[in-house]
Parts: C-alpha cells; structure tokens; sequence
C-alpha cells in the first residue's frame, strides 16, 4: 500500500525570524557555542509590535518540522518551522498571539524512511507534568535577592573551606504529613528545608536531579527535560526561590548533573528527527546496558555545545554553586560494564573514551573562567589519573572528586563486630596512602542505603546502644579524616528503614533520644569542622595530616593530628566496645588542651566516659617529645586541642 504523501511546509502562520548570527551557528556547527539556551527553544517577543514566541529546534534530517499544540488544535498542518538555508539543520520561526503557558510539541517528519515523531522541546523551560510530555512556552526570569551570597561566595566554595554536604531527594525528603502521597512543591520545601539544615551547620546542600523526568524509580537520573526543573514540585520560579532561600541563610546549592546518558522515551531525545541525533548510531557506543538509556554522541559538536549550555545554563540561571557530575566512570572508559566484542576501542586501540576526555576538560574550563567561584565535583570511581587536577597539567579540571574506596573500606569495617576489628585495621588507614592524590570528598550517599544494602544505622554491628555508637563514630571518622563531606538525608538522625523514594524520612524517630542524639553528635561535628582551623584549611594536601599511630591493631586504636599555620589537633579513635584507661598517646608540644569533641557524651546518647583534666607529660612517646595519658570511651571518637 502506498505511503500517505506528506504535505507541503506551510509559512503562512509563521513568520520568517531568527536569534542566530552567523557567528552562533559557526561557534555551534564547531561545538563551542556555550550559551545556546539563550537562542535555541522558545522566547516570548514582541515583533512588528505584536506579541509572540519565537521557535527554534535542531533537526538536521527532518523533512519538515511543525508546531502543535492547544494553540492551533494539534494541526500538524498549519505551523510549519523555516529551515535555515546555513546547512545547521536548524529549523526556526515565530508564530504571533501565543506566550507564556502555552502547550506545545514538534512534530517533526523525517528524511529517514519518513518517519514521524512528536517531540518535546530539548530546550522547553518548564513541561506539563508527568505522565503528560508537552513542554511549556515559559521563561526564567526572576528578581533575585541573593547578592550579598553571590557576593561572597568564592570563600565559601573555595578548596580551603569547610564543605559539608547535605544530599537531598526533593521527592521524599519530606511530605505533606496531611497527606503523604503529596510531595511538597519547592517554596513549601524551602520553608522546611531550608531552617533544617541551617541548624545542623552543613554548608550545601546536594539536590539529586532536579530536572523534568518522567520515570519516577530513576530518581531524577533518566531525564527528559535537562532545562527544566521537574514540573511535580513547581515552575522554574518556584525552584530558584528555593535556591535563593538557601543562599540568604548561608547555604550554597550543589546540583547532581546527568551528562552520561538519556531515556528512550517517544517524547524525548531519543531520535530526535528519527535518526540517532543525541546518541551514537552504534549501539556498542551508544546504548548503556546496565541502565537501558542511551549514550550521548560525544565526538558531535552541536551534542558538545548541547552538554556544556546545559551545565551553565543552570549555573547562570539558577545561581547554582557546583554540579556533581553523575557516573563518570561511565563515560571515561569505552568498556565500561561491557564484555568482550560489545564495544570499540578508541582510535589507539584503547579503552578509553578520548572525546569524553576532551569534553570534561573543556567543560571544566569553561565553567570556572566564567564562574570562577562554584565547584564541579565528579563521581569517578576508578583510579583514572587526574580528575579533580587542572586541564593545564593534564588533568580533568574538576574541583572535586568522590572518594569512593574510602566509603567502601569504611562501611566494610564498621560493619564487623568489633572483636574482629583488629585484624582489618588497614580498611580504616588505608585511604591515607592515597588521600591527597585528588581533591577528595568523602560520601555517604543514596547509593548505599537502597537496594537492600540497609540504611547506615542498621549496617552497624551490635545492640541498640551499639550501633548509635558506632555510627556516631563512623560520622567522627569521617569529619575528622583529610577531605570535604557528603552526608545522605536521614543518616544524621538515625533512619532505621532504607530509603524509599515514595515516602518521607521517618522524622517521628527524633522523638527518641538516642536519634536525637545522634543528630546531635553530627551537629556537633559539623560546627567542629567549620570553627576548627586545622579541619579543612588545606584538607587536600599532606601537609594536614600526621599519623602518630595507626598501627595499634591489638587495641583497635587510631591516632592521628590534624594540621595547619602551626596549630594541631589530636584525634583518638577506638575502634572496640570497652573503655580504654590510661592508654598513652605522643603529642607534639606542651600547651594546655582540651576536649574539643567527644562522641561518647552523654548528651549524645553515650556513656560518658571522657577526660575532665588533660595534662601534658614530658615523656617522650611515639617520636613525639611529649605526650598525655587518656580515657578512651567505647566505639569513640576524641579531639584533643
């Protein structure tokens, strides 16, 4: 049977525009046009005095390309796009009488085998919400309040200062307690939020993806609309109130960002003009096997220019202070989670990705040369050289890099029960050997409280009391050691259930005094790293750190002194359930000290066991010339300064 012809393009509701130089499409065509946001997409605009919106999409093998929508009743006839005469394979025109709100998709016909697609825009501001797809003419202006924060921001997100993180899903972080189906929207969020964790001293917080995806079981990390925030919890607007609520309260905002893959959902990117425009035809480079997405063309200039628009899109937009760049690992490697013969090696023969490579670096490069004062940070869980090391000594660029094998030693040993510690002290001082060979910080994140893995709490060995104490100890470790922090929401109180992305947290637990204290310690610890000097002044480098002993496997006892401009504190880790008395440490002068922090307090849900009086002796010990005589609590943690 003989294929329906298609009709003719018409122009006659549409008028001939374009917001493209020919510089634009020369720097896109070329894969450095970094602002494309402000061309491609929707804009409302006044033309020959009426008001309309301008269209412009990417679509270099489609036939035609239409507007539909509740405008013009879904005609797929009547709204017709100009292809540029320029070999872009952009297609662009303004339609009169229609703004902000309105509904729309492109139905684009394509030279491949004629196929037809209906597809939201990549650029759409804001969609309707899911399981609805349409994108929406919308805008991201908004009369900030934030520039006393934006102001000052380069000494808050500076490698000297204190990074404590906070990882938030938006969607179950907290729910209407008047009805938990509904998830609460970003301005009711920020109320909640934002007092929250001003209290418990973090200084960021980390939202998973906050982009428009409609599968709820990805998290946010299969995204459809990556210029918009996700339509379920609010607009555009709504979202930069939260940002802004932050930043007046001394907050900064960390977005995970998702370069590494795509859904195949029909209203997305995926063949976008029924042809593999965003992805790689071949599906040994293109199709991503673990999570059934698809993979970015990263040799494609106009994907190029696509990827590094949308990170400055919201650190321009939003005000946003640092993207944590999902699954890099990923990306870098050609044989990631594939076998023999599924995939290509690079042009050398070799397994690494070396556009991907190129891309992160000029990525990087961008970012801080035109926001010099956020960070990115990378989950990279491989030893690939360089990643949080500057592109002009031939790394990545990135500020920070996720410190994956410290999280993986330190949950393997604190889950075994303290009479087996002594023989697996390495888990614990191993992450020294490596520490200062990136920027490292070190996560708690979702990925290891689902899946069965259990929440933090329940990974602990031990009774009740026990496990609250080794958690708490697990939180000194980790605030203690060389490194920025990343905690998950829940873990500061002590969430006994794993995370479900359905529910809320189960904040009736803090009516319990052992949650409470738990979030008590973490509050502490929190203040502690950000007042003490010597906890994050040059936490990157070796300099700040000194073992005086991390050998002492028959007491399951770490020690260790944290460093800088002089200054030194003490730490004490012990690692079993019973009090240590009298136990000697070296100690390297003979000033007056302290307790600065102990996670045994009772205030904390401990036993108590602490060190009232602290004296300094004259007895050389441990290469030190001095040294002091200590009570070490159970399953505890000591600062001495």
């Amino acid at each position: 049977m003989a294929k329906k012809k298609e009709p003719a393009v018409e122009f006659k509701n549409v008028e001939a525009y374009s917001l493209f130089t020919d510089f634009d499409i020369s720097l896109f065509k070329s894969g450095k046009h970094y602002r494309l946001y402000e061309k491609f997409g929707t804009h409302v605009l006044e033309h020959q005095g009426v008001v309309g919106t301008y269209f412009a999409v990417w679509a270099p093998n489609a036939r035609s390309v239409h507007v539909i929508g509740n405008f013009n009743a879904w005609n797929h006839e009547s709204h017709g796009l100009y292809p540029r005469w320029d070999g872009s394979g952009i297609w662009e025109g303004w339609i009169p009488n229609i703004g902000n709100g309105e509904i729309f998709k492109y139905r684009i016909v394509s030279n491949h085998h004629g196929v037809i697609t209906e597809k939201g825009d990549p650029y759409a501001l804001t969609w309707e919400e899911a399981p609805r797809t349409s994108s929406i003419v919308w805008d991201t202006w908004y009369e900030w309040k934030d520039k006393d924060w934006m102001s000052k921001r380069r000494e808050k997100n500076h490698l000297d200062a204190p990074v404590s993180v906070y990882e938030v899903h938006l969607g179950s972080w907290r729910r209407d307690p008047s009805d938990p189906e509904r998830r609460l929207n970003y301005r009711e969020i920020a109320d909640a939020l934002v007092p929250y964790v001003k209290d418990l001293g973090f200084t960021h917080v980390e939202f998973m993806p906050v982009m428009q995806h409609p599968y709820e079981p990805s998290w946010g990390y299969q995204i459809t609309g990556y210029f918009a925030v996700n339509s379920k919890q609010g607009s555009p607007q709504d979202f930069m109130y939260l940002v802004e609520q932050l930043h007046q309260n001394g907050i900064g905002v960390i977005l995970d960002w998702v370069p590494s893959h795509f859904p195949g959902d029909a209203h997305g990117l995926y063949r976008f003009d029924g042809t593999a425009l965003y992805e790689h035809e071949d599906p040994r480079q293109g199709y991503h096997p673990d999570w059934k997405s698809y993979i970015f063309n990263y040799a494609r200039y106009e994907v190029r220019s696509f990827l590094i628009s949308n990170a400055l899109f919201w650190l321009d937009r939003f005000h946003i202070d640092g993207l944590r760049v999902d699954a890099v690992a990923s990306m870098l490697y050609r044989d990631y989670s594939r076998q023999d013969g599924q995939w290509v090696p690079n042009v050398f023969g070799g397994r690494e990705n070396l556009e991907v490579i190129s891309l992160l670096k000029e990525l990087n490069e961008e970012v801080y040369k035109s926001f010099p004062d956020v960070q990115t940070i990378a989950e990279e869980s491989t030893a690939f050289p360089g990643v949080s090391r500057p592109v002009y000594t031939g790394g990545l660029g990135f500020g920070m890099k996720w410190m994956m094998g410290w999280m993986n030693d330190a949950l393997r040993y604190f889950a075994r029960d303290p009479m087996y510690r002594k023989w697996h002290q390495n888990d614990l001082t191993f992450s020294l050997v490596y520490a200062f060979s990136e920027n490292f910080m070190l996560p708690l994140s979702h990925d290891e409280v689902v899946y069965g893995k259990g929440s933090l709490l329940m990974k602990m060995p031990g009774d009740t009391w026990q496990k609250f104490a080794n958690l708490r100890l697990l939180f000194s470790y980790m605030f203690l050691h060389p490194g920025t922090k990343l905690l998950f929401m829940g873990g500061e109180f002590g969430q006994v259930k794993e995370w479900n992305f359905l529910q809320s947290l189960d904040w009736h637990l803090l009516e319990e005094y052992s949650h409470k204290g738990l979030q008590l310690a973490l509050t502490d610890l929190n203040h502690l790293y950000r007042s003490t000097l010597v906890l994050h002044k040059g936490q990157f480098t070796s300099e700040c750190f000194q073992w005086v002993d991390g050998s002492d496997t028959e007491n399951c006892v770490i020690s260790f002194l944290r460093k800088a401009d002089d200054q030194a504190v003490l730490v004490v880790l012990n690692l079993t359930a019973q009090p240590q008395r009298d136990y000697r440490i070296g100690f390297p002068n003979q000033k007056e000290v302290v307790e600065l922090f102990n996670s045994d307090h009772t205030k904390y849900g401990g036993s108590g066991v602490g060190n009232e009086k602290i004296y300094i002796e004259e007895v050389p010990y441990q290469g030190f010339p001095y040294s002091v005589r200590l009570s070490l609590p159970p399953l505890g943690a000591l600062v001495i300064g």
